[in-house]
């Protein structure tokens, strides 16, 4: 008897340690995944909206924050991939699509620069945005073409809209950016429409880029056919509902885009769409 009791006991000790060491291992590979040796983007899953997550040289830089509704899904997201604090952060432009969750990536993390278009908005959530700026006394950048964000290494991310001071539609003011890694290039548009995309085109902006975040999620008001020619991307990530009212992304887009053989991926079809580059080939998680 005594020996069997030693021996139940020796078999717990090695099913504990077993369970300890498969634990360990555990989070040893998602802490892997989080510290990828190259850049990763993350095409954020928050329904009709935008979010993106760039991760790049241990900094990370969160562009929009989705709609109200989706604002729980947006931090989850978040915490689920240990982000800690933001480097930077852009509010492409003021609608609520854009910013929904922007009030509580300000309150509930670290914040060491953020960019926003000059232009306000009347509305609840912008007012809670600006309000979670002011407690943490922080204030607004407003960012110019040409306009460089500092992430290190082999990194270039460089500003390229808006270029007026004024538009008709609060569309136009989107903050655009082109991130540049080794030798792959992103393109971040917002929601900057055709009058934006011609601005970029009559001033000759290097806007080539492999992977295009699609305007407007997919809106015929975006992507013309003279700014897609130029950007002449290989992947194209449209952010968007399942179902959603505004018809989007248009039929006319999705034609556009698959005359050109681009490989789309739509957040309402593909959910969240994470892609890495180690600075000479994308490829998707």
């Amino acid at each position: 008897m005594g020996f069997i009791k030693k021996y139940c006991t020796m078999i717990s000790i090695m099913l504990i340690s077993i369970f300890l060491l498969c634990s360990c291992t555990y989070f040893k590979s998602s802490n892997e995944s989080d510290s990828y040796n190259g850049i990763k983007v993350h095409y954020i899953d928050i329904d009709q909206g935008d979010s993106e997550l760039i991760q790049v040289n241990g900094k990370n830089l969160l562009i929009d924050a989705g709609p109200n509704k989706s604002k729980d899904k947006l931090m989850s997201y978040l915490s689920n991939h240990n982000i800690k604090k933001f480097d930077y952060v852009i509010a492409t432009h003021p609608d609520e699509d854009h910013i929904g969750g922007m009030g509580d990536v300000i309150k509930n993390y670290t914040v060491d620069t953020f960019y926003a278009p000059k232009k306000i908005s009347n509305t609840r959530t912008f007012e809670y945005m600006i309000n979670q700026l002011k407690n943490k006394n922080m204030k607004i950048d407003v960012p110019k073409p040409g306009m460089q964000l500092d992430f290190g290494n082999n990194t270039k991310a460089e500003i390229l809209a808006p270029n007026s001071d004024s538009y008709p539609d609060t569309n136009d003011y989107s903050i655009v950016l082109k991130i540049t890694y080794g030798n792959n290039k992103f393109l971040f548009t917002g929601d900057a429409e055709k009058a934006s995309e011609m601005e970029m085109l009559h001033k000759n902006y290097d806007i080539t880029a492999d992977v295009l975040k699609v305007g407007h999620h997919g809106s015929s008001s975006s992507t013309s056919e003279e700014f897609l020619n130029r950007v002449n991307p290989k992947i194209a990530i449209i952010s968007c509902g399942k179902d959603n009212k505004y018809g989007h992304p248009t039929k006319k887009t999705i034609n556009k885009l698959k005359k050109k053989d681009i490989q789309i991926y739509r957040t309402d079809i593909d959910e969240t769409i994470v892609l890495k580059s180690d600075g000479n080939t994308i490829t998707k998680e």
